[in-house]
C-alpha cells in the first residue's frame, strides 16, 4: 500500500472502543440480548394501548381491580425507565464496527425523536390523581408514545423468524384485535353517555337479568363492534343523531381498513415482501435451502445474521437492477449523486472527469461481507478489483492473525491481478490476504468492465499502474529486467506494427494505381470496341451478297470484276 494510502487509512480508523463494566455491558443491536429485551417491551406496550382504554370505558373494571392496576401501570413505567436505560447502552455500527462508547451512543441517543418520545411518554401525569382521584386512567395516554419500539419489536422478529408469513398474518390479526378492541370501548362509553337501554341500539339496561356482568358487558361490546366493522349487517337501527354519527365514522373505517385488508387477504399474503424484495435478496428461499440440506447451525447462523444486517441497516445490493428502467444518463446522475461522496475519496478517481464516474459507478456491484470473512486469498485467481465504500478490512498474514495493514472507506485493492503490470512476477495472483473487520460494503469491479472504462482514460490508468509498480516493488514481486525486457519486446512489436503499417499503405497505394489503370484501360477497350461497331454497320449483310451474285450470273466477266473491285475495297473499309 502506497504511503497515502495509509494516512488515510489512520485517519479513517475510529478510535478505540474504551473499556465497559461488566455489569453494565452495551448491547449489540442485532444480538440475541437486544432482541429478547425488545420482545420484552412488547408487555407494557400492549397493556397499555389495551387495558388504558378499557378501564376508561368500563368504570367497573377500573373500580373492582384498582390495586392490580396500580401495580401493573408502575412496573410497566419501571420497564419504559429501564427501556432508556438500555438505549443509552445500545451501540451502533460506525463503519461496519460495533461502537461501544457510552459517550458516542449518549450523544447520538439524545439528538434523535426517540429520545424526546421515551421521555414524554414517562412524564408522571398520572400526579394528577392527588387532585382528581385514581379513577381516572386516561392521564396516562402518554405511554401510547412508546408505540415505535413496539413496531421495532415486531420488525426484528420478523426477520428472525423461520415463518416470516405467519408472523406477518399474526401481527396483522393483531392490529385488527385493537382497532376492534378500541371500537367496542367507545360503543359501551357512548351507550353509558345516551343512557343504558333507551332503544335498541345502545347497550342494554343492566339491570336486566346477565346484562349487569362485567364480563357480558365487555363480550356484548365487541361481537357488536365486530358486527359493524366487518359490515356483516344484522345491527339495531340507530336513533339519534349520536348514534347515527357512530356508525357512519365505523363504517368509513371499516371501508378504508378492515373491508379492504379481509377482502384482498390472498394477495396481501402473496406480495407481502414484494417491497423487499424489490431492495433486499430474498432470504426466504436461503433458509429452505438450508434447512433441507442440513446445513449446519453455525453457518446458518452466519447467513442469517448477514441477511439481518442488510434489512437493519437498509443495504442494498442489488442497485443497478433497482434502476435499470431509468435512461442511462439518468441513471448514471443517480448512480454518482449517491456514491460520489465514496469515489471522491479514492484517489484515483479525484481529479478524473466527470464522464469517467458515470461510466464507473453503472459498472460497480455493491457487495457486504461480514465479520471475519475473507474477501480473497493470496494466490487466488484475480477478476476483479474492489473499492471499500464502508467498514474496514485488514490486510493479514497466512494465520489469518497477524496484520500488517488495516484499509479503510475510499481505499481500493486487487487491482494489481487485474491490470497487466509488467514485469508482474505473480501473474493474475492475489498478492494479499484480506478480511473483513466487521460488516464492509464493498464497490466490486470486474477485469472486463475495468479495462473498457479505462481504455478511454489512459491517465487514470497509468496513475492506477504506477500506484501497482510501487506496491510489487516493495513486496519483491517486481522483476526489473522482465520488465525492462517486456517493455524492449513492447517497443519493438511497436516497431514492426509501424513498419507493417507502413508497407500496408504502400500495397494500399500501388492497388489504387492498377485499379486506376484498369479503370483506364477498360474505359479505351469498350471505347475501340463502340468504334468498330458503328463501322460494321456498313458492311452488306450476305442476304444482300446472294442477290448480287444472282444478277452477276450472265456475265463472268462482270462478276470477276465485282470481286476485284470488293477485294479493293474491302481491305481499305477496315482500315
Amino acid at each position: 500500500m502506497s504511503q497515502d494510502s495509509k494516512v488515510k487509512t489512520t485517519e479513517s480508523t475510529p478510535p478505540a472502543p474504551t473499556k465497559v463494566r461488566k455489569w453494565l455491558p452495551v448491547l449489540d443491536p442485532s444480538g440475541d440480548y437486544y432482541y429478547w429485551w425488545l420482545n420484552t417491551m412488547v408487555f407494557p406496550i400492549m397493556y397499555n394501548l389495551i387495558i388504558i382504554v378499557c378501564r376508561a370505558c368500563f368504570p367497573d373494571l377500573q373500580h373492582s381491580y384498582l390495586v392490580a392496576w396500580f401495580v401493573l401501570d408502575y412496573t410497566s413505567d419501571l420497564l419504559y425507565l429501564l427501556d432508556i436505560g438500555v438505549r443509552f447502552h445500545t451501540g451502533f455500527l460506525e463503519q461496519g464496527i460495533l461502537v461501544v462508547d457510552k459517550g458516542m451512543i449518549a450523544s447520538r441517543y439524545v439528538r434523535t425523536w426517540s429520545f424526546l418520545l421515551d421521555l414524554a411518554s414517562l412524564v408522571p401525569t398520572d400526579a394528577a390523581y392527588v387532585q382528581l382521584g385514581p379513577h381516572i386512567p386516561t392521564l396516562r395516554l402518554n405511554r401510547f408514545l412508546r408505540v415505535p419500539r413496539l413496531f421495532e419489536a415486531f420488525d426484528r422478529t420478523e426477520t428472525r423468524t423461520a415463518y416470516p408469513n405467519a408472523f406477518r398474518i399474526a401481527k396483522l390479526m393483531i392490529y385488527i384485535f385493537v382497532v376492534i378492541h378500541w371500537n367496542s370501548c367507545l360503543y359501551f362509553a357512548l351507550s353509558r353517555y345516551l343512557g343504558f337501554g333507551r332503544d335498541a341500539w345502545v347497550y342494554p339496561d343492566p339491570a336486566q337479568p346477565g346484562f349487569e356482568r362485567l364480563r357480558r358487558q365487555y363480550l356484548y361490546s365487541f361481537y357488536f363492534s365486530t358486527l359493524i366493522l366487518t359490515t356483516v349487517g344484522d345491527t339495531p337501527l340507530p336513533a339519534r343523531e349520536e348514534e347515527y354519527l357512530f356508525m357512519v365514522g365505523d363504517f368509513l373505517l371499516a371501508v378504508m381498513g378492515f373491508a379492504t385488508i379481509m377482502g384482498s387477504m390472498s394477495s396481501v399474503i402473496y406480495n407481502m415482501n414484494t417491497a423487499d424484495a424489490a431492495f433486499y435478496p430474498d432470504h426466504a428461499l436461503v433458509k429452505k435451502y438450508m434447512k433441507l440440506q442440513h446445513v449446519n447451525r453455525r453457518l446458518e447462523r452466519r447467513v442469517i445474521d448477514w441477511y439481518q444486517h442488510l434489512q437493519i441497516n437498509k443495504k442494498m445490493t442489488n442497485e443497478v437492477a433497482i434502476l435499470q428502467h431509468l435512461p442511462e444518463r439518468l441513471r448514471a446522475e443517480v448512480a454518482v449523486s449517491v456514491h460520489l461522496s465514496t469515489l471522491s475519496r479514492v484517489q484515483i478517481f479525484q481529479n478524473c472527469e466527470a464522464s469517467l464516474l458515470e461510466e464507473l459507478v453503472l459498472k460497480l456491484q455493491p457487495q457486504t461481507y461480514s465479520p471475519g470473512e475473507y474477501v480473497c486469498r493470496k494466490g487466488d485467481i484475480g477478476r476483479e478489483m474492489y473499492i471499500i465504500r464502508e467498514g474496514q478490512l485488514a490486510v493479514v498474514a497466512d494465520d489469518g492473525v497477524t496484520q500488517y495493514a488495516v484499509l479503510g472507506a475510499g481505499l481500493y485493492f486487487g487491482e494489481i491481478s487485474i491490470i497487466n503490470i509488467k514485469g508482474n512476477m505473480s501473474g493474475n495472483r492475489r498478492t494479499a490476504n484480506i478480511k473483513s473487520l466487521g460488516y464492509s460494503d464493498l464497490f466490486c469491479l470486474s477485469k472486463e468492465d475495468l479495462r473498457e472504462v479505462l481504455s478511454e482514460y489512459p491517465q487514470a490508468q497509468a496513475v492506477m499502474e504506477e500506484k501497482g509498480r510501487e506496491i510489487l516493488l516493495k513486496m519483491n514481486k517486481l522483476d526489473v529486467n522482465a520488465e525492462a525486457a517486456e517493455i524492449a519486446l513492447q517497443e519493438a512489436t511497436e516497431s514492426r506494427l509501424k513498419g507493417l503499417d507502413q508497407q500496408l499503405d504502400d500495397l494500399q497505394t500501388k492497388f489504387a494505381r492498377l485499379l486506376a489503370e484498369l479503370e483506364s484501360s477498360a474505359l479505351k477497350i469498350a471505347y475501340r470496341i463502340e468504334r468498330l461497331e458503328w463501322q460494321t454497320r456498313e458492311w452488306p449483310m450476305p442476304e444482300d451478297m446472294g442477290e448480287a451474285d444472282d444478277e452477276a450470273e450472265p456475265g463472268e466477266g462482270t462478276s470477276k470484276d465485282g470481286e476485284e473491285k470488293a477485294g479493293q475495297e474491302g481491305p481499305s473499309g477496315l482500315e
